[in-house]
């Protein structure tokens, strides 16, 4: 089954890009134009890979366009381009969800053993352990026409699907000795802790403090300064820059300009 996944993702990559996407892709995902042309064209393979596989599905009376389809496409697939194996992409990915704009859910807050809290919270995206993403198209596409704030919600949510794919946060947490994970334990664990304590004392980070809500977070925030502050990160935190690059198997120091 693998290896006949693999053929059809080959197929997929090295079949011509149609006009309309690429122009999709110049209008809307600006970061495309700062990839080398090796990586973008591994990228316009990567995306027919992604809308060849995943469901997307309007919610809120959206519907689903090739521009919807195309933009979210092409920012999930940036974080895969350092991706050599193609039985990996996003496997445990069922759906899309999409939103036009930022949507209210219903959530419950547990205080102690006896006390529940419920309440409404209004959300840009999310994305589910059990294989779904939901993102709010607006902020989509406002994220991604800039290329240099480190915000970007679809390199955030996608992080996190990452996450539930790779245990890469379980990792961190349980300090694993595995060689192979003992450097990103350790200097992401470190990383954290730090980051924890600036914010204590109000002092200023490159590094957004909604990371500080929980690990899952700063994986999370720390990818979006990774494609989009690369400079700036790799500056400021060499090692955790040289975690990320080893990570996504990418270097986007290397062709990502600040403005």
């Amino acid at each position: 089954m693998f290896g006949f996944k693999k053929r059809r993702r080959k197929r997929l990559i090295n079949q011509p890009f149609p006009e309309q996407w690429e122009a999709i892709l110049q209008q809307n995902v600006p970061y495309a134009g700062c990839l080398p042309p090796d990586l973008l064209k591994k990228l316009e393979g990567l995306i027919q890979v992604f809308l060849n596989e995943k469901t997307f599905e309007g919610c809120a009376g959206l519907e689903i366009t090739d521009e919807v389809r195309v933009t979210i496409a092409a920012q999930a697939s940036i974080l895969m381009l350092g991706l050599d194996d193609l039985g990996s992409f996003y496997n445990n990915l069922r759906s899309v969800l999409v939103y036009p704009k930022p949507y209210v859910v219903r959530i419950k807050n547990r205080h102690d053993s006896f006390f529940v809290q419920e309440g409404f919270q209004r959300r840009r995206g999310e994305a589910w352990s059990r294989g779904h993403v939901v993102l709010a198209w607006d902020e989509v596409k406002r994220d991604a026409l800039d290329i240099h704030d480190g915000k970007n919600l679809v390199f955030h949510e996608f992080a996190h699907q990452l996450d539930f794919e790779y245990g890469a946060t379980e990792q961190i947490d349980s300090r694993a000795e595995d060689s192979h994970y003992f450097s990103w334990a350790r200097v992401v664990g470190d990383e954290f802790q730090k980051f924890l304590r600036a914010i204590k004392r109000d002092q200023q980070s490159l590094i957004d403090t909604y990371g500080a809500t929980n690990l899952a977070e700063f994986f999370a925030v720390i990818t979006e300064h990774f494609f989009e502050k690369p400079r700036e990160l790799k500056n400021k935190h060499p090692e955790l820059y040289r975690q990320l690059r080893e990570f996504y198997q990418q270097d986007p120091a290397s062709y990502v300009s600040r403005p």
